[in-house]
């Protein structure tokens, strides 16, 4: 079984009055074979659910395990499972000795409260209408609550003794205030004075009805702002959603009055705001899929919009991704009356399929019309596909015009563009396609079609001259430039070894210095000789 498929079974019926039939001893006496079968009926389901959650399968890494084994050791090591475990506890057993007038034995099925709350949670995430649902969910809270809270008011009362003074439950013994629905009427009205801060109710006069009223006033504190906090949550969710699927017209109202838009096409622009708003019409899909993943955003647009684009001639008998490509690529338009879509004479940049509405072709006067198109009808496609021979070129060649509120698919040529260079043999197929289309038209001049075949193939075989001149001189520089490496590397090596040989030489300063190592050796016995033969005595002379 799958995680989504868990039987939800959440604190019913009986958990819930089990309060009101402690408090109400009349409510238990009363009917107590419909509450035995409603209690065992209850705990029967409680059973069903535990059994359940031993076959559920849980995530792990993101797969689903189904087995057994796994699933029941992790249930078991579960918060939960002691939770559900300790809920079905045979408490009741305990009527053999207290009777069965005692449901606060059967308080311990309150710990299934969870359940409940998960089952909430689970259920808002599947409902289309979730602020709907959270609204009636806090109503429920509060019904609950005040219920609650009525049925300790009433047990309090008779606690202090009915009628002992104005802030308690009437006697009994007064005409109308024995009945059992009139104790839980009274109850719950005087509840819901003091939880919703009206007034209006009896002064206290001993302490427990004192602390009684405080806990009360900051019980309905705590809610007020609960219920505030939670209707704006749901508000602003409400306005986020609305300005997500629609534009906002209040700038563009603001733009146009600064501007001084003339009236008349200021009433335009609102009534096309209003037909959107009115009409739920949708203008950004792309925006507001954005988060999903992209294989799962081009299954919901295929969902949606593939029967209409399979309407189109030349996109029949396309593959099935061609067409998922192309879906993604639709960009949804909206036309007012009187408003045209293209004119006579304008550059085709994008083809259109009527997906609602009605669209007229008209004469240049804007009133004789030729022919009528309604929804499932598309055209402009020829404009977008670049058909060799195309008599009328990119040019649109009548004028359409929208009768009154026309929704519109909006393919572009350079969407289609991105999406064929993926799949050129579709491409060939849509071209042939367009080209039959063309010829039942007389729009296709066959010698221009071949003239500019001729041409492109004229044009592809110098294209290919060119490619092998250039592998050519490719081939040719790739050799010069090995050329060059290899004479710069013989240059080094013979550099390198020049410099090995001049290292053996002497350099200059090593001859430079034993020059001044011989001259002044022989100078000495010269200038000694000299200076001997000065310095002699002068008797010698």
């Amino acid at each position: 079984m799958s995680q989504d498929s868990k039987v939800k079974t959440t604190a019913s019926s009986p958990p819930v009055l089990t309060k009101a039939r402690a408090c109400f001893p009349d409510l238990q006496h009363g009917y107590l074979v419909a509450w035995l079968v409603m209690d065992y009926t209850s705990d029967l389901f409680y059973l069903l659910d535990i059994v359940v959650h031993f076959h559920t399968g849980f995530l792990e890494q993101g797969i689903l395990v189904v087995d057994k084994g796994r699933i029941s050791s992790r249930y078991v090591r579960t918060w939960s499972f002691f939770l559900d475990l300790v809920s079905l506890l045979p408490t009741d057993v305990a009527y053999v000795s207290l009777g069965p007038h005692t449901p606060t034995l059967r308080l311990n099925r309150f710990l299934r409260a969870p359940r409940l709350f998960e089952a909430f949670d689970r259920m808002e995430t599947r409902t289309a209408y979730p602020n709907a649902f959270r609204i009636a969910k806090l109503m429920l809270y509060i019904f609950v609550v005040i219920h609650w809270n009525s049925c300790l008011y009433f047990a309090l009362s008779r606690y202090l003794g009915f009628g002992r003074d104005i802030w308690v439950y009437p006697d009994p013994a007064q005409p109308g205030f024995e009945r059992l629905r009139r104790q839980y009427l009274y109850s719950f009205y005087f509840s819901t004075l003091i939880l919703t801060t009206v007034g209006d109710t009896p002064l206290p006069a001993r302490e427990e009805e004192y602390l009684f009223m405080v806990g009360d006033f900051l019980l309905a504190v705590m809610g007020f702002a609960t219920i505030m906090g939670s209707m704006s949550s749901v508000i602003y969710n409400m306005n986020t959603a609305d300005a997500a699927f629609y534009p906002d017209h209040a700038l563009v109202k603001k733009y146009m009055k600064l501007n001084h838009v003339n009236r008349r096409l200021e009433r335009r622009v609102i009534d096309w705001y209003q037909h959107l708003q009115i009409n739920k019409k949708m203008t950004n899909e792309v925006a507001i899929l954005q988060h999903l993943p992209e294989r799962l955003r081009a299954e919901v647009a295929v969902s949606v919009h593939l029967p209409t684009l399979r309407r189109v001639q030349i996109f029949q008998n396309c593959e099935a991704s061609l067409l998922e490509e192309l879906v993604l690529k639709l960009q949804p338009q909206t036309y007012s009356p009187g408003e045209y879509v293209c004119r006579k004479g304008d550059i085709g940049r994008e083809m259109y399929i009527i997906r609602e509405g009605q669209l007229a072709v008209v004469a240049d006067d804007g009133v004789t019309q030729y022919a009528v198109l309604g929804a499932g009808l598309y055209f402009g496609e020829i404009s977008i596909i670049n058909i060799k021979g195309n008599m009328s070129g990119n040019r649109r060649t009548a004028n359409i015009k929208s009768l009154g509120y026309s929704d519109l698919f909006c393919l572009s040529k350079e969407d289609l563009r991105e999406v064929l260079s993926e799949y050129p043999q579709a491409q060939a197929i849509m071209e042939e396609k367009g080209r039959e289309i063309l010829l039942k038209m007389n729009k296709l001049d066959v010698n221009a079609e071949a003239a500019e075949i001729a041409l492109q193939e004229a044009t592809e075989a110098r294209l290919r001259g060119l490619d092998q001149q250039l592998d050519d001189l490719q081939t040719k520089f790739a050799r010069l430039l090995a050329e060059l490496e290899s004479s710069a590397l013989k240059i080094a090596y013979r550099i390198e070894r020049l410099e090995w040989q001049t290292r053996e030489w002497p350099m200059p300063e090593e001859l430079a210095e034993a020059d001044d190592e011989g001259e002044p050796g022989e100078g000495t016995s010269k200038d000694g000789e000299g200076r001997a033969g000065q310095e002699g005595p002068p008797g010698l002379e």
